[in-house]
């Protein structure tokens, strides 16, 4: 890729998507692989609104489910599923998205750090980000002050800035959770097709983009 011009990579998430989990190791790939002329912005997508309601079985089981599938077709990808018995989980994604964005505010280099945290916490540490408490101590590990984080965490503006996200990455064709969309200097949106498992193939739509 050689040009001067710059782009914008969008990667729409939800840090406790499962899928989003097992595109991390692709992901870092790409990110790695990316030459200077292109930017990566995160855009906090949600799953699920706030909720204290207990999670239906039924859902819980189709969740453990989706966690098989993805270590059988992902290599390498490692769920800790005592998760489904120590926590009482709950349909709850929107304040771990509120998170990474809360903790961003004190410091940018906190928004990649507390991403990771967050998912290890949930996929590796059994521990349940859709509590606000663990949220706020997964904060403190990465850096941030844990007053200022928690006061943030539910404050009207950071409810604002994802709800922003949220509709931005709705507006570019995010349908799901990882989604890629390279954005051109004219504002041309591409969207960028994933391969969880072929970092180079999503470096070639890209590359593919720049060069055209």
């Amino acid at each position: 890729m050689t040009t001067d011009t710059p782009y914008t990579l969008f990667h729409a998430h939800d840090p406790m998507c499962s899928w989003c989990w097992g595109f991390r190791n692709t992901w870092l790939k790409v990110k790695a692989s990316l030459n200077d002329s292109v930017s990566v912005r995160h855009l906090l997508g949600g799953l699920a609104p706030d909720s204290q309601d207990p999670m239906p079985a039924d859902m819980q089981a189709m969740l453990q489910g989706t966690w098989q599938r993805i270590e059988q077709s992902i290599p390498g990808t490692q769920f800790n599923h005592d998760f489904w018995t120590k926590n009482a989980p709950r349909r709850s994604t929107y304040p771990s998205c509120r998170a990474v964005i809360a903790a961003r505010r004190q410091n940018e280099s906190f928004e990649s750090a507390m991403i990771q945290a967050i998912q290890e916490a949930y996929y590796l540490q059994a521990k349940n980000p859709s509590d606000h408490d663990v949220l706020a101590d997964i904060a403190e590990s990465v850096g941030c002050d844990k007053s200022t984080f928690s006061a943030a965490l539910n404050s009207d503006s950071v409810f604002e800035e994802h709800n922003n996200e949220r509709a931005f990455a709705a507006r570019i064709g995010a349908q799901g959770f990882p989604s890629l969309f390279l954005a051109t200097p004219e504002q041309h949106i591409h969207p960028i097709g994933i391969d969880y498992n072929n970092p180079q193939g999503i470096l070639d739509q890209i590359e593919g983009l720049i060069t055209h």
